[in-house]
C-alpha cells in the first residue's frame, strides 16, 4: 500500500509480485490434541495474490489449521509450505514475510495505539508509515488511547494496521471484521482488495458468509478437520442440472403443496419460517406467473419475489448442519 494512496487505490508492496508459485501449500495435514482429531487430511493451495477463505463451524479445524501454517502449531503429519517455506523449521525467516492478525488481538492492555504500531514497524525492514496507516484506518484520534480504552472495531483495526504495516507477501486475517460498523467493515474490505491487486495472498476466518463470497477468490469449507467443499464462490453457489431458486414473502401457512403440483416435475417447495417461501428447480417465466396466480387466489401479494442462486450461506449449512455448535 504506497503511502499517498486512499483506501479505494492502496497498493502494498509485497516482497513478489508473482502468482505462479503457491504462497500457501498444505497436503495432507492431520493434527491431534489427546484423542480428538482437529485437522484430519486437509489439503489447501493458495497462489499468491489472491483471496482464500477458509470456512467452518465452530471446532471445525480453522484456527488450528492457521496456527499451524503460522508457525503456531506443529502438525502431527503432513506437509505445510508458506511462501515455500517450513513455518516451523525456518520461522525466523517466514516472519518477516507474513502478517498475522490474531481475533483477540494480544496487545498490552496498557500500550497507546500508536506506540504498538511504531513497535511493530520498527521489526521490519521497509515498514508503511505508521501515522499514514492510522488516518488511512481512522485511527488517527486514537493515537495516544490505550489499548483496553480503544473499542472493539478500534483494536481489530489496530490489529489489521498491525498485520499489514511491514509490507507482507501473506496475511492471515482471522475474522477481521467481527464486531465492526459497516463503515469499518467496509474498509476493511477495500484494504483486502487493495492488497490482493498488489499481489499479497490473504487467508482470511470469518463466520460472515457474505463476506467470504464478496471478498474470496476461492473458498474452502471444512468440518470436523476434513475438508467438505471446495471452489470459487459461483462453483459453490450454483444449482446442480441448472435449477434456480425462488423465494418470496406471503402470509404463512399457505397451502404450498398446492402450489407445487402446478409446477413442473423436480419442483420441490417450502416454508423455511412462517410467511417465507422457497420453491428449488426449473424455474422460468411461467413459473413465476404460476407464483403470483396462486397468491392472487388467496388474496394475497407475493413480497420481495426473487429468483436466484444459492447463497454461500445456503451451502455452508446444508454442508456442515443447521444445528448450533
Amino acid at each position: 500500500m504506497s503511502e499517498d494512496a486512499t483506501p479505494h487505490g492502496a497498493t502494498v508492496h509485497a516482497g513478489t509480485d508473482s502468482t505462479d508459485s503457491p504462497a500457501l501449500a498444505v497436503s495432507n495435514l492431520v493434527k491431534r490434541f489427546g484423542t480428538t482429531v482437529a485437522v484430519d487430511g486437509l489439503d489447501l493451495t493458495m497462489p499468491g495474490g489472491t483471496v482464500l477463505a477458509l470456512l467452518g463451524p465452530n471446532g471445525a479445524g480453522k484456527t488450528t489449521t492457521v496456527e499451524i501454517c503460522e508457525g503456531f502449531q506443529r502438525p502431527d503429519s503432513g506437509l505445510v509450505r508458506v511462501l515455500g517455506l517450513d513455518p516451523n523449521r525456518d520461522g525466523a525467516a517466514l516472519r518477516p514475510r507474513i502478517g498475522v492478525m490474531p481475533q483477540g488481538g494480544g496487545a498490552y492492555p496498557g500500550v497507546r495505539a500508536g506506540e504498538m504500531l511504531r513497535l511493530v514497524a520498527a521489526c521490519a525492514a521497509h515498514p508503511l508509515d505508521p501515522d499514514w496507516l492510522l488516518d488511512v484506518l481512522g485511527l488517527r484520534d486514537a493515537l495516544h488511547t490505550p489499548y483496553k480504552r480503544l473499542s472493539g472495531g478500534q483494536q481489530q483495526r489496530l490489529s489489521l494496521a498491525c498485520a499489514v504495516v511491514g509490507r507482507p507477501e501473506l496475511v492471515f486475517l482471522d475474522e477481521p471484521t467481527a464486531g465492526l460498523d459497516p463503515q469499518a467493515r467496509r474498509l476493511v474490505w477495500e484494504l483486502v482488495d487493495a492488497l490482493r491487486t498488489d499481489g499479497v495472498g490473504v487467508l482470511l476466518t470469518t463466520h460472515l458468509m457474505d463476506e467470504a463470497e464478496t471478498l474470496a477468490d476461492q473458498v474452502v469449507i471444512i468440518d470436523h478437520g476434513s475438508p467438505v467443499a471446495a471452489g470459487t464462490p459461483a462453483e459453490l453457489t450454483s444449482e446442480r442440472d441448472g435449477r434456480q431458486r425462488l423465494t418470496f414473502r406471503a402470509t404463512a401457512g399457505l397451502p404450498i403443496a398446492e402450489l407445487i403440483d402446478r409446477l413442473p416435475a423436480g419442483c420441490t417447495g417450502t416454508e423455511p419460517s412462517p410467511g417465507r417461501y422457497e420453491l428449488v428447480g426449473p424455474i422460468g417465466p411461467a413459473e413465476v406467473s404460476a407464483v403470483t396466480a396462486w397468491c392472487a387466489e388467496h388474496d394475497v401479494l407475493a413480497q420481495e419475489l426473487r429468483v436466484a442462486r444459492r447463497s454461500l450461506e445456503d451451502v455452508f449449512l446444508d454442508l456442515t448442519g443447521r444445528e448450533l455448535r
